[in-house]
Formats: structure tokens, C-alpha cells, sequence
């Protein structure tokens, strides 16, 4: 089971989104600012996280870029979330592998998880042949 990090400091959107992916079949863990979410994605090592930008104690650019610097999590796909004007403000200097604004529509998010599920897969089945 693929397992997606959420992090979003809004209490109403992480419930949301756990309720939207466990529907799906995907594991949920979720964190509510960004030094939360590199001590999961550290422990845990989701295969995707959806990172809010706009977070307390560490905002989420931040917390990304310490998340793709950090050879034991850098292979984790993100997906930057924000709204529209912040995220095209930091979506350039940013190490996310997607990005959705919000409002985002439910739909377009779940293909957006499952389109880095598919790039994820391909460098651990790689990984684990050479193990076996």
C-alpha cells in the first residue's frame, strides 16, 4: 500500500485529504508544519507528500528542500501546495516534483498523487533487484 504524507497546518483540509486518499487505498500520515514533516518523512518515508507552502514553525519550502538535500528521503515525489499567487511566486526556486494550487480540485490531486506513484516506482524496483 502506498503511503501519502500530508501537511497542512488547516486541521479541516488534513482531514479532508485523509479521508479523499484512504478511500483510494493509500496509507495517510499526517503533519501540521514542516519541521513535523521532515521528522515523519525521516521516520516513515512516505512515497508521496503533499506539502502545504504556508506552514508554521518551518514553512513547507523549506522543509522540502531539507527533505531533497537528505540523501535518505531526497527520492520521496513532493507536490507543492499553496494558493495560486504564492505558489507561482516560489514554484520556480522550488525542488517539488508537482504542484497544486489551491483551492484544488479533488480529481486533478488524486491523478496528480498517483502520476509520482508511478515515478517513484520505477527507481525502487530498480533498487530492490540489485538487493535481491
Amino acid at each position: 500500500m502506498s503511503c501519502v504524507l500530508i501537511v497542512d497546518d488547516d486541521p479541516a483540509i488534513r482531514g479532508m485529504l485523509v479521508e479523499l486518499l484512504s478511500d483510494e487505498g493509500y496509507e495517510t500520515l499526517v503533519a501540521g508544519d514542516g519541521h513535523s514533516a521532515v521528522e515523519i518523512a525521516k521516520n516513515h518515508t512516505p512515497d508521496v507528500i503533499l506539502m502545504d507552502l504556508m506552514l508554521p514553525v518551518m514553512d513547507g519550502a523549506s522543509a522540502t528542500r531539507i527533505i531533497k538535500t537528505n540523501p535518505n528521503t531526497a527520492a520521496i515525489r513532493v507536490i507543492a501546495m499553496s494558493a495560486g499567487a504564492n505558489l507561482r511566486l516560489l514554484a520556480d526556486n522550488l525542488p517539488a516534483d508537482g504542484v497544486v494550487g489551491k483551492p484544488f480540485d479533488l480529481d486533478a490531486l488524486l491523478a496528480d498523487v498517483a502520476i509520482q506513484l508511478r515515478h517513484s516506482a520505477a527507481p525502487e524496483a530498480l533498487h530492490s533487484s540489485k538487493h535481491e
